[in-house]
């Protein structure tokens, strides 16, 4: 008799370990398998695909601090070759003068009427004059917010007889906006400014 109920209190025991062991290895797998799915769903939330000529292209997302300089040295670059890249059509320069008002606030549309005043616009188409500009460094300190840069470009004017190379230096400051069509990088340049823009070279053509 007390042989029989210490084998069903040992057999028991026994049920009730595995029974414990099998509800813990039960929680521990569920909780490995949540853990894991939730990892994954993260890993595919950082993934963007972008359909470029019939081809699905992966594209990884990131923190935009991880590309604000090279973000806002491309805002700056943009903006300056929208702004003096111009060609002796009303249209093309239009065009272009709008595209760069867009990336900076109203110190750039004061300086396309300042220019429109002094006639320059009308100049270029007159006397059929292309210029293009090259940026050779944007310097951008982004310890302060909003952000100051400085602009180094080369300005090429090419006239009938002759063409010309004028020393370009600009200034202002950075503030982020929303993203959108118009403005990819969300960065809008504010206070802009010309500190220098006098000829360096001429040659006859």
């Amino acid at each position: 008799m007390f042989t029989q109920m210490k084998n069903i209190d040992s057999a028991f025991r026994l049920v009730r370990g595995f029974a414990l062991l099998t509800v813990c290895g039960s929680l521990l797998l569920s909780g490995f398998a949540l853990y894991r799915s939730l990892r994954l769903a993260q890993q595919l939330q950082d993934r963007v695909y972008v359909l470029a000529g019939g081809q699905a292209l992966e594209a990884f997302a990131a923190d935009r601090d991880e590309h604000l300089p090279v973000e806002a040295r491309h805002h700056v670059k943009t903006f300056h070759e929208l702004f003096f890249s111009l060609d002796p059509d009303e249209q093309v320069i239009e065009r272009h003068v709008a595209r760069a008002l867009y990336l900076a606030d109203a110190s750039a549309k004061r300086e396309y009427d300042n220019l429109q005043e002094q006639g320059f616009y009308t100049g270029l188409i007159a006397g059929n004059i292309s210029q293009r500009v090259e940026v050779d460094s944007v310097a951008v300190d982004l310890k302060v917010y909003p952000y100051f840069f400085r602009c180094y470009a080369t300005q090429r004017l090419v006239r009938a007889t002759s063409t010309v190379w004028r020393s370009l230096v600009t200034e202002g400051y950075l503030r982020s906006v929303s993203r959108s069509d118009h403005n990819p990088h969300g960065l809008l340049i504010e206070r802009w400014v010309t500190l220098e823009n006098r000829d360096v070279k001429v040659e006859r053509r």
